[in-house]
């Protein structure tokens, strides 16, 4: 009896021991912890901005031609590549010249026959041997031959339609064996010149009306709106830069808005006709004003927001007022000051309360994609191994 006490009594107070040195571990080291992520920041200034306005536009090729067909016939070949660039004067397609050729054959022999005549009375009315009405009918007939002539070679010439300005080419609107220019002028395809471009967009009146009446009381000042961009369908810009041809001095009365027509280089053929662009067109100009990239800013419940990184590295955030926009920037009218920091890069990564490691925002830098969920745990099944979903 007295070993069992004794038994238990060991074992007791080894439970004990092995219970006090747990409890006795020692924290884990500082360096253990993962360092604070890193994130882009931009120090807040002050300075002059544009104001602009992205405006609905669509392309227009800047010289545009419908060839059709001027004289009756049947199609018999198509003589260019479709979709290609070709030279003004280009062959693009023949008509069956056979009746043309006819034409001005008989037009070529009839005038020699009218010209023998007038050489003939030429003399005789010098000699008074015709009278001077006989000699004016002679040379009436000899003119119109010549006429009838230029008028069956212009035929013979216009059974092969040439192309009457550079540029490309689209497809043709007719197929080899059908007649054309029966009754009426046969669309046969249409030449677009694509270097350079036209976009056409318009402004209402009333931001019109706006701008002038700002300037007019000093708080902006008139940009110069003559440089333009381009923003694409996918929202990246254009790479050159388009000049403001005109702005129409007349306003709509459907829609209110001034029509304006600016000309963009289009070297690469990139812009088509008829796509449909936003024109960022440049209004006025503000100095000493506060801009934050529009990537920086959230919208809440309560409106717009920013991130801040105080000077202990917390992310904390905060509620701002925007205007209007300068290019792909906002500009802040309240809630931020000079001098703070907020968050560009890494949003994904900056929860409000959390300590970051704030770097310089470099312009251009690409945005940082979120991070993947971590996957779920596998179970594990008899053998110890994970079980495949």
């Amino acid at each position: 009896m007295q070993n069992k006490i004794a038994l238990a009594l060991m074992a007791s107070a080894l439970l004990l021991v092995a219970a006090c040195g747990d409890s006795g571990k020692p924290p884990p080291a500082a360096g253990d912890a993962p360092p604070p992520p890193e994130v882009d920041v931009l120090t807040v200034t002050a300075g002059s901005a544009i104001l602009t306005q992205d405006l609905p536009g669509r392309v227009q090729a800047i010289r545009s031609a419908q060839v059709r067909a001027r004289v009756e016939g049947v199609l018999e070949k198509r003589l260019y590549k479709e979709g290609s660039d070709i030279a003004a004067g280009t062959p693009l397609f023949q008509i069956d010249p056979r009746t043309y050729q006819a034409a001005a054959a008989a037009a070529q022999a009839d005038l020699a026959a009218a010209k023998a005549t007038f050489d003939r009375y030429k003399p005789l009315l010098e000699t008074r041997a015709i009278s001077q009405q006989e000699y004016e009918g002679a040379l009436a007939q000899y003119k119109q031959a010549e006429a009838a002539l230029a008028r069956a070679r212009l035929d013979l010439e216009n059974a092969i339609p040439l192309a009457p300005i550079s540029g490309r080419a689209g497809r043709a609107l007719v197929t080899e064996g059908a007649l054309v220019g029966k009754g009426e002028a046969t669309h046969l395809v249409t030449i677009e010149q694509l270097n350079p471009v036209y976009v056409e967009f318009s402004q209402t009146y009333s931001d019109v009306l706006r701008l002038q009446q700002a300037v007019k009381a000093g708080t902006q000042k008139k940009a110069d709106a003559a440089m333009v961009q381009l923003v694409l369908e996918d929202g990246t810009l254009y790479s050159e830069k388009g000049q403001l041809q005109f702005a129409d001095m007349a306003v709509e009365p459907e829609s209110g808005a001034v029509v304006l027509r600016a000309e963009f280089p289009n070297p690469r053929r990139e812009l088509l006709p008829g796509t449909f662009v936003r024109v960022r067109f440049p209004q006025a100009e503000l100095d000493n004003v506060i801009r934050v990239p529009q990537r920086a800013v959230q919208s809440g419940p309560a409106g717009q927001l920013v991130m801040i990184v105080d000077a202990e590295g917390k992310v904390m955030p905060r509620q701002i007022t925007t205007g209007a926009m300068s290019g792909q920037d906002f500009i802040v009218t309240g809630g931020l000051k000079e001098g703070e920091q907020i968050i560009v890069n890494g949003l994904q990564k900056s929860q409000p309360g959390s300590v970051v490691k704030p770097m310089p925002w470099q312009p251009g830098a690409p945005i940082l994609p979120a991070p993947s969920p971590t996957p779920p745990a596998q179970p594990a099944t008899e053998n110890g191994k994970a079980e495949k979903q």
